[in-house]
């Protein structure tokens, strides 16, 4: 259990610097580029990228996560995965191209198909990069993985801000978004120095494609169920609504899928090494429950406070405002916390050889949004349609988490009171920081930057107070 709690304390550590710094690095790009860009230009970009992060999600085939979790490992399975993840890549990229024609025309923008050029390339860049990044987070070499995807980051942050300020539109996200593959292609091939051999037994394979294909099902659906809304709000409403509910959703969403993804990132080849006691996995789960109401739960009640004067800040080339994107802001900030905790529960049955079960808490997740939000698209009308697909997302999770403890009680007899004590510090947090802003709202009136600042100084001082809690609880053993 020590290895355990160690391994994770490792990875958090290392990853979580790079994680914080990476979004940091592309939450900065993102919102400098609103002033860049049309609301138009940005809805048709995330319509574009939506599509590509589902095609992404069909790299490897799941195979990374059966590599992770295999128990051994030979060079020759790994030479076969290599040709077998690259030649798939090449694939997909093809098939999207294909695939682009019609896909704008099911939108009525001819001129979108072109865009999806970028997403192509994209896809054997990432398969390239799969085997060494595998290779690393199975052997915990969590340290490289974070130079890889800081500077990787960095690179493509740069990327977009030269072609956006060069007045290259919707390209300068596109091609950022293909470029940040070639980065990670060359960060992970200086990082763990790979060689393939020209050789390909599809025997070797078969036993990681099996695996693979049950993770890229997860992987897929998970993909679809982060995009659907993008799709399905933009076919409804047009890409400049949808650039308004996408600011909302980044603003919200961003920071805690940072939080999401670290903690995932650390916990999947940790939870692959805990063989499926249910004691490790308990312990293993409440610390990284712990890290991510820590660090998400006061940050989501900030953004529910401030919602209003952020979103009045922010700015197209035409000195528009966001400030639409304040109400369905408020709803994504509160799904946030919910939505990583079931990122975790799906992370946690991958690394531990379930792929299955979490391909069809991902599907059932995604059937649920997909159907939801299309209902919505088919009541609603304009700026109430994004608002009401954002309470959507609030309304979705409760039960799926009921449903997800369930299946933790009874496959493991994970105790739900076990986890849940996990949330104790960050909720006074919030209770203490809601009083804050209240008091100061008697001092500041309805300046709403003084009310950004009230809130900003609040917050800080809150998670001031939970670090400091953290740092008197016991110590991650160092050994």
């Amino acid at each position: 259990m020590q290895d355990h709690r160690r391994d994770l304390g490792k990875g958090f550590n290392w990853l979580g610097g790079a994680t914080v710094a990476a979004k940091i690095i592309d939450f900065c790009t993102i919102l400098t580029m609103l002033l860049f860009l049309s609301k138009r230009q940005v809805g048709i970009a995330s319509l574009v990228l939506s599509i590509g992060m589902v095609v992404e999600a069909c790299n490897g085939l799941g195979t990374s996560e059966a590599l992770i979790q295999s128990k051994t490992i030979s060079r020759r399975q790994v030479d076969a995965l290599f040709w077998y993840v690259t030649g798939a890549a090449v694939l997909v990229g093809t098939l999207t191209l294909l695939a682009a024609p019609v896909i704008a025309a099911i939108y009525g923008m001819p001129g979108m198909a072109t865009y999806f050029l970028a997403i192509a390339i994209k896809q054997p860049l990432v398969g390239i990069a799969l085997i060494p990044l595998a290779m690393m987070n199975r052997n915990l070499q969590f340290e490289r993985i974070a130079i890889v995807n800081v500077c990787a980051t960095f690179a493509a942050a740069a990327t977009r801000l030269a072609l956006g300020a060069g007045g290259a539109g919707v390209w300068a996200l596109v091609a950022g978004y293909s470029a940040s593959g070639f980065y990670i292609m060359v960060g992970a091939l200086l990082a763990r120095p790979y060689r393939p051999r020209l050789r390909l037994h599809l025997s070797a394979v078969l036993p990681l494609a099996r695996y693979g294909w049950r993770a890229a099902t997860s992987n897929i659906s998970e993909q679809m169920f982060k995009n659907v809304d993008y799709m399905l709000i933009g076919w409804f409403y047009g890409p400049s609504l949808l650039a308004v509910y996408r600011v909302a959703f980044d603003v919200a969403m961003e920071p805690a899928m940072a939080v999401g993804t670290l903690v995932n990132r650390t916990a999947l080849p940790v939870f692959a090494r805990a063989s499926a006691q249910a004691a490790d996995l308990t312990s293993i789960l409440r610390w990284s429950l712990g890290k991510i109401a820590v660090l998400v739960a006061p940050l989501m009640a900030a953004l529910v406070l401030a919602a209003g004067p952020l979103t009045a800040m922010l700015h197209d080339d035409r000195n528009s405002s966001y400030i639409a994107a304040a109400t369905p802001l408020r709803f994504l900030a509160a799904a946030a916390l919910l939505r990583v905790m079931t990122m975790l529960f799906s992370t946690m049955m991958l690394g531990v050889g379930r792929p299955g079960m979490a391909a069809r808490l991902a599907l059932a997740t995604l059937l649920l949004l997909a159907s939801a939000i299309l209902l919505v698209g088919l009541t609603f009308q304009a700026e109430t349609g994004i608002i009401a697909a954002a309470a959507i997302w609030l309304g979705l999770y409760p039960p799926v988490l009921l449903w997800a403890t369930w299946i933790l009680w009874r496959r493991w007899r994970i105790r739900p009171g076990a986890l849940a004590r996990a949330f104790a510090a960050p909720c006074i947090g919030i209770a203490a920081l809601v009083l804050l802003v209240a008091g100061g709202d008697l001092l500041v009136g309805a300046d709403p930057k003084a009310r950004l600042a009230l809130v900003a100084a609040a917050t800080a001082l809150i998670y001031a107070a939970l670090f400091l809690w953290e740092r008197r609880r016991a110590p991650l053993p160092s050994q």
